[in-house]
């Protein structure tokens, strides 16, 4: 099947053509007819496959009755509504529009936090046919009231379950209750919940159901390994591996911003370039990261899940999940970054014991046990040092660290520190005995009974001076 054979006007399919596609992806065969008849629809596929083109396509060709050239801005309402759960999604699919749009006189723009308004409040101004937007900033704009929503003809919610996991998901009612009831819902994700269906049966009419494999799978193309490591070791297997393959381009997973800081700047001093992408940074600096890695100057960006969604790479061999992710959907977003439209992908997984019970969670998901093969001199199983402090030894079982026995020290004795009287300061201080002496009794024949002297009764204890040692004071 070619794109000619779905329905599409030649200025998309000049667009296609230009972008290098020539067949559909099943996503896509199946979902352009539906979104071009005007139903709601339900799309799943794992990602990677295309689903940005199984609504943009038809989602422009339902649009452009309503392209002009006007300058006005009354000429140019906003008549389409995608959502996206992160910054680096919105602009990928902002990307897709303006691509497929270029033959149409249609406008877009993109809305996310992070950056200042003002420019975004201008571009809304001028009038935009088409909104690609994150929930949070759509509704900084809505309080502000720089944008109505009164022509709204197509609504789409991609990446569902990555809203419900964000807390998106009354911002998504808010925003839904804004919109005209009266319109096309298009609701695509990679993984479908309980929950996700919920929300489609309060936004959804009649929806027709497409998924093109079982929920929660993964691409076919990409090879899955697990590493077994210490939690220690794990940056020096990860060194390891990458020496050994001096050609890999690899995005490699981590759970916090501080581990993602902390890792690419090991790579950085062991030799291998890298970068660090999280949401700490900037806007402008995610982009020129994201740009420079695409561009294949670092070998190695490392990441947080702010780039498990959205971020398209052509051909990227590798995805390590340097931790485990701790929910398992999330597994199947991190390794879809690889193994993108029907290219060969690698996923690797350095996993140490503590964090077993996660690999069986994502391995139930989806449905296949991962291989798992060990590296010599990385065994998980035996005490290993930790790379950050060779000092310390870690046990691979989630005990607590073992430390070395005590080392003795022998300390100089200090020297002798006697005062003019002859008070040695190095000793502990005691108390002269300054009692009297008992008086001897009398041998004298005459002395009397009565007269026999007796000792001297005894003293009361005497608390001990403190003074040279600042004074014990009372209690």
């Amino acid at each position: 099947m070619h794109f000619a054979d779905l329905g599409l006007i030649p200025e998309l399919l000049q667009a296609v053509t230009g972008a290098g596609y020539t067949e559909p992806t099943p996503i896509q065969q199946q979902a352009i007819p539906v979104v071009l008849a005007g139903r709601d629809v339900m799309g799943g596929a794992q990602t990677g496959t295309g689903k940005t083109a199984g609504f943009t396509l038809p989602l422009l060709q339902r649009l452009s009755r309503h392209a002009n050239t006007s300058t006005s801005p009354a000429r140019h309402p906003v008549r389409a509504l995608i959502l996206a759960p992160t910054r680096e999604l919105a602009v990928q699919v902002h990307d897709s529009v303006v691509g497929y749009a270029r033959h149409l006189a249609l406008r877009a723009t993109c809305i996310y936090g992070g950056v200042d308004m003002n420019a975004q409040i201008q571009e809304l101004r001028r009038g935009v046919e088409i909104v690609i937007a994150t929930p949070g900033r759509l509704l900084d704009h809505v309080q502000q009231k720089t944008i109505n929503f009164s022509q709204v003809e197509v609504l789409v919610l991609d990446e569902a379950d990555r809203m419900l996991d964000m807390g998106f998901i009354p911002d998504i009612r808010r925003i839904l209750a804004l919109l005209p009831t009266n319109r096309q819902s298009l609701l695509f994700s990679a993984t479908f919940s309980e929950e996700i269906r919920r929300l489609a049966d309060h936004m959804l009419k009649n929806p027709q159901l497409i998924e093109v494999a079982r929920r929660n799978t993964v691409s076919e193309t990409i090879t899955h390994v697990v590493h077994p490591v210490a939690a220690g070791m794990k940056r020096n297997l990860l060194v390891h591996l990458l020496r050994h393959k001096p050609d890999m381009q690899a995005l490699v997973f981590v759970d916090t911003k501080l581990v993602c800081g902390r890792l690419a700047h090991f790579l950085e001093r062991s030799g291998i370039a890298a970068d660090a992408i999280h949401g700490d940074k900037t806007q402008q600096q995610r982009t020129e990261t994201l740009d420079a890695f695409k561009s294949g100057k670092p070998r190695v960006l490392v990441a947080t899940d702010v780039a498990a969604r959205g971020l398209d790479i052509d051909d990227l061999p590798y995805v390590i999940n340097y931790e485990l992710p701790h929910t398992a959907e999330d597994y199947v977003h991190r390794i879809g970054r690889t193994g993108r439209a029907g290219r060969a992908g690698n996923a690797l997984s350095l996993v140490s014991p503590e964090e077993k019970h996660w690999l069986v969670e994502i391995q139930k998901l989806i449905k296949f046990e991962i291989p798992q093969e060990h590296v010599p001199g990385f065994d998980p199983h035996v005490e290993t040092a930790d790379p950050a402090h060779p000092e310390r030894l870690k046990r691979s079982t989630g005990h607590r660290e073992e430390k070395h026995p005590r080392r003795e020290h022998t300390r100089p004795a200090p020297a002798p520190m006697i005062a003019a009287d002859g008070l040695d300061f190095s000793k502990p201080y005691e108390p002269a005995n300054t009692a009297p002496e008992p008086v001897a009794a009398t041998t004298e024949p005459d002395a009397s009974p009565a007269l026999v002297a007796t000792p001297h009764p005894p003293t009361k204890h005497r608390r001990p001076l403190a003074v040279l040692l600042g004074g014990l004071g009372r209690k």
